[in-house]
């Protein structure tokens, strides 16, 4: 186990929520971070306010990580302005709650291109320098839903399905090259998209209570600073799925 000081982070959909959360325990771990965000302006200035009260440095860049010409625009400039990116956390995400037949074609589309094709983007962009370096911590958000189905819908436990499979396919990829790349599955975490969602109850959960922000961001800063961990899932979902 190793400490994170001066390593560079990137956090994906980091203005609130599990993003935020990693984004600030990353910081707390020595990082310094590379706050994103598609609109929440405020919020992720608020993180930035957090992480440079520690003394760490941070940045909040605005981009859309499903679309590529963000994506690499976005890495430039946090290459121009903090460095190389050390440590990539592919967080940002969505959910639509519905049953399968009220699906349209355009949400289907849409919750894969913004939780799945993201997560392939970024890391397309940052893997290049993290091989130059021969180092790399890429942790992916899946999600409970990709082992259970989940509480959200067909679409968005397709997305979290589709990250373990990407996520086992860069770490196969990957692991001569310095990085390592795991993903979290965290069931109910009490976030604004859980509460929103009229289908999430603390009932479905064996621990009978949602999970806090921080019981993930705990476990994305060990995987930080691991060196002989790649190609997991760790589940972090008060017992609602068991391996």
């Amino acid at each position: 186990m190793k400490d994170l000081n001066n390593r560079v982070a990137l956090v994906t959909g980091s203005s609130r929520g599990i993003g935020a959360a990693v984004a600030v325990e990353l910081a707390r771990a020595g990082a310094h971070i590379a706050v994103n965000y598609r609109e929440r302006a405020d919020a992720a200035n608020a993180v930035c306010g957090e992480i440079t009260r520690m003394g760490r440095k941070a940045i909040a860049f605005q981009a859309d990580v499903s679309v590529a010409a963000n994506v690499r625009g976005m890495v430039a400039e946090i290459e121009a302005h903090l460095g190389g990116i050390d440590i990539l956390v592919n967080n940002a995400g969505i959910a639509h709650p519905r049953k399968l037949e009220e699906i349209t074609e355009a949400e289907w589309d849409e919750v894969l291109t913004v939780n799945l094709k993201s997560v392939f983007l970024v890391t397309q962009a940052v893997v290049g320098g993290m091989r130059q370096r021969k180092w790399g911590r890429i942790i992916n958000l899946s999600s409970v839903a990709a082992q259970t189905g989940g509480a959200v819908g067909a679409h968005y436990a397709a997305s979290k399905a589709g990250i373990i499979g990407l996520t086992h396919s860069c770490a196969s990829a990957f692991v001569k090259d310095g990085i390592t790349v795991n993903a979290i599955a965290p069931a109910l975490i009490e976030t604004d998209m859980v509460t929103a969602n009229p289908n999430a109850s603390p009932d479905l959960i064996p621990m009978g209570h949602f999970g806090s922000v921080n019981d993930v961001a705990s476990v994305a800063v060990m995987l930080a600073m691991n060196d002989y961990m790649t190609g997991q899932t760790l589940s972090v979902n008060g017992g609602w799925y068991m391996s």
